[in-house]
């Protein structure tokens, strides 16, 4: 006799599927004060990027207005933005770090 369909086997298709979190961009924005070897030492100290990429990124922060440092979940770019925030205020910079949905 033929199964109805309550008795049947859950289907794998019938299953959810579970979502990713958002990501979002983190963002250097250039200013008249912080040194270009500064923005260059946050790059590779807390994103770790590698001397030539942290470079490349800050010559987009100078000539763009604003560079993407990384693209992180929700809790990590927060925590990379108020790292480097904390920062350049100890070192007496108005570096401004901030994240946007990707």
């Amino acid at each position: 006799m033929p199964k109805t369909q309550l008795e049947k086997e859950p289907s794998l298709k019938t299953r959810k599927k579970t979502e990713e979190p958002p990501l979002y961009r983190v963002l250097l924005h250039n200013d008249h004060y912080t040194t270009m070897e500064f923005v260059i030492e946050v790059l590779v100290q807390i994103f770790n990027k590698s001397a030539a990429e942290a470079t490349k990124l800050m010559l987009d922060v100078h000539q763009k207005g604003k560079g993407v440092a990384g693209i992180y979940p929700l809790d990590i770019a927060a925590t990379k933005t108020a790292q480097v925030t904390r920062w350049a205020k100890a070192n007496n910079f108005p570096l401004k770090c901030t994240y946007e949905v990707n």
